[in-house]
């Protein structure tokens, strides 16, 4: 018998480092926020990267308590852990794409916004974001190594557009600075039963200082963005028919379920029980 080598094939080898997990998804905008535009017009983050196209149209984002305007041929990219919305009219035209974190390393791990005035630019974007909407379509083999391979290059277009001094990325002032202190606050802890008073005690401001200068540098006051990330965490859970009501109350930091009824209905008009019965199966999307 071959008599084996010292160390090959005789120890365990090293486990394989994690890989990201979840699905990719790219295609229309309007089409993946079909029958829930709450899932994008809220205040929230995500655990996946999203990258925005637009390609007809103007809109407006909030990205880390900061307000910006976008329009046709702009890129942004929000990396995950990100606080955001998007507010874009009917008639406007986006493409967009999801990703796991972690994908690719040449991904920016700040939020960008990208105008991109290059024609040859803006048709590569298109392109690779249309392919990978074939490759979802034909559901062909090897499709996550192809849809992994897309973003890739994806990646490598943001690092060129930066590159290239598209970047629309002005001077930080004082107010936005203590915005998005606060909107990285916000990811960490809007499970919490922490008030937006204690969230300013946090960050050494007064609660009256916080709002005025979340309404000046985003248009809301700064109780409204806690709000906001705490009813997109309800309505996500409420859409699976568990756990119990009085369980996603708790999870959140609601001081009873009764709260928290009160606190779904003022901002939706449904009660809990009402939005979880609309997503059953079978009921029409409309209602959703």
């Amino acid at each position: 018998m071959q008599k084996q080598r010292p160390g090959f094939l005789s120890r365990p080898m090293p486990p394989a480092p994690a890989q990201p997990q979840g699905p990719i998804r790219a295609g229309s905008y309007a089409l993946q926020v079909q029958g829930a535009p709450w899932k994008f017009t809220l205040l929230h983050d995500r655990d996946e990267d999203v990258l925005i196209w637009l390609t007809r149209g103007q809109g407006r984002v909030v990205v880390n308590g900061v307000m910006r305007g976008i329009s046709m041929h702009n890129a942004l990219f929000l990396p995950a852990g990100t606080l955001f919305a998007v507010d874009v009219p009917p008639g406007t035209q986006a493409l967009m794409v999801r990703s796991p974190s972690g994908l690719s390393q040449r991904m920016p791990q700040e939020p960008l916004l990208l105008r991109v005035r290059d024609s040859l630019a803006q048709a590569e974007l298109t392109g690779e974001i249309d392919a990978m909407t074939r490759e979802l379509t034909q559901d062909r083999a090897l499709l996550q190594e192809a849809l992994e391979a897309h973003v890739r290059l994806i990646a490598v277009w943001l690092q060129r557009q930066m590159r290239a001094g598209v970047a629309d990325a002005p001077k930080e002032t004082a107010a936005q600075r203590l915005v998005r202190r606060y909107a990285q606050d916000i990811v960490r802890g809007y499970a919490s039963p922490r008030s937006m008073g204690e969230y300013a005690e946090g960050l050494d401001v007064t609660p009256t200082h916080l709002t005025r200068v979340c309404r000046k540098v985003c248009g809301r006051t700064a109780a409204d963005l806690l709000t906001e990330r705490k009813l997109y965490a309800a309505r996500l859970a409420l859409e699976a028919p568990k756990p119990a009501v009085q369980e996603i109350a708790k999870s959140l930091g609601f001081s009873s379920p009764a709260y928290f009824t009160r606190f779904v209905l003022n901002h939706t008009g449904f009660t809990p029980s009402d939005l979880r019965a609309q997503n059953r199966p079978g009921k029409p999307a409309a209602a959703r």
